[in-house]
């Protein structure tokens, strides 16, 4: 899953979502040197990725565009399902999605100096762009995939796969659908048992 899915499923707590949010900066045991609550959500967001990645209902959606975008296609249904949580948000969230992406940003810039030094310089591009409220509108999609596209020095071709978001729109958004009312009942799960835990 992409920034917008790890930040919803980490529940109410700032620093368990912080801690998910940079959970890809931080290698193996490297976890252990954070406080409890940010290696609470670095522990929820590999759990939420092995999942992800084993699922059928994704590698539906990946084999989708796996002749065309080879690895780089898992990336890609990953901005897709932020895309659907963005544009459905009032299905799964009380708080509208632009208040609830500001507290977020706040939240990172009030602990600003625990983030990963990548995070540290990608955040002012994230907020000033407002990357997470982007991602309900295909345009702002398109936007995050061309992004992705110059990182990859054009390798990807990222930004082509908006086109296949469009042509197979009703098919990704019913495999998102199926797939995120199950990963939220597993993200609660893990999370309860992470909380439960006496070390990690």
């Amino acid at each position: 899953m992409n920034f917008l899915a790890h930040i919803y499923l980490s529940g109410d707590n700032d620093l368990v979502t912080i801690g998910n949010f940079m959970a890809d900066g931080i290698k193996g045991k490297n976890y252990r040197k954070y406080d409890r609550e940010l290696q609470i959500g670095i522990l929820l967001h590999r759990e939420i990725d092995t999942f992800t990645d084993a699922h059928e209902t994704v590698r539906k959606s990946t084999k989708r565009l796996h002749e065309k975008y080879s690895h780089y296609s898992g990336v890609i249904v990953d901005i897709l399902y932020d895309h659907f949580l963005a544009k459905n948000w009032d299905k799964y969230c009380d708080t509208p999605l632009d208040e609830y992406v500001e507290h977020f940003y706040d939240s990172l810039e009030e602990h600003f100096d625990i983030l990963p030094l990548r995070i540290q310089k990608m955040m002012p591009y994230m907020i000033t762009n407002n990357w997470l409220l982007s991602y309900a509108s295909v345009e702002g999609i398109a936007k995050v995939l061309e992004g992705m596209n110059r990182r990859t020095h054009n390798r990807s071709q990222m930004n082509l796969a908006v086109n296949e978001l469009e042509e197979f729109y009703e098919e990704f958004e019913t495999e998102f659908t199926s797939f995120f009312e199950e990963l939220i009942a597993f993200a609660k799960e893990k999370l309860d048992y992470l909380y439960a835990q006496k070390t990690l």
